[in-house]
């Protein structure tokens, strides 16, 4: 079972989602802008992607560069800035158990398929 954070307005999402849907592999959408990971979904995915906080922004968003650019936080505050800002959360996001993906390009969720 996939589970993917979905942008449907995404293209990169969007086509993430229909190379799933094409595998016929089971899968939950989670549209974030609509339903926020909390802090500690949000903390459990940035585990299984192997990342920091700060790698997972969308750091050319309007927001981003408006109130955040060039400031230094914690990986716990970054987590935080993007629960009360999902727009700042890279997409697609796709988890299968202790592993996840970023869907860019959207074929790297192949490595998630055939696993």
């Amino acid at each position: 079972m996939l589970t993917i954070y979905h942008n449907p307005r995404c293209r990169k999402s969007r086509e993430t989602l229909a190379i799933i849907e094409e595998a016929k592999t089971p899968v939950t959408i989670v549209e974030y802008l609509k339903e926020v990971p909390s802090a500690d979904e949000l903390a459990d995915v940035l585990n299984k992607l192997g990342m920091e906080a700060k790698d997972l922004l969308r750091k050319g968003e309007a927001i981003f560069k408006e109130q955040f650019k060039g400031q230094e936080h914690s990986n716990a505050e970054w987590i935080q800035i993007m629960v009360d800002n999902p727009k700042l959360i890279e997409r697609p996001i796709v988890v299968k158990g202790d592993k996840a993906v970023i869907g860019r390009p959207p074929e790297t969720v192949n490595t998630l398929l055939n696993s």
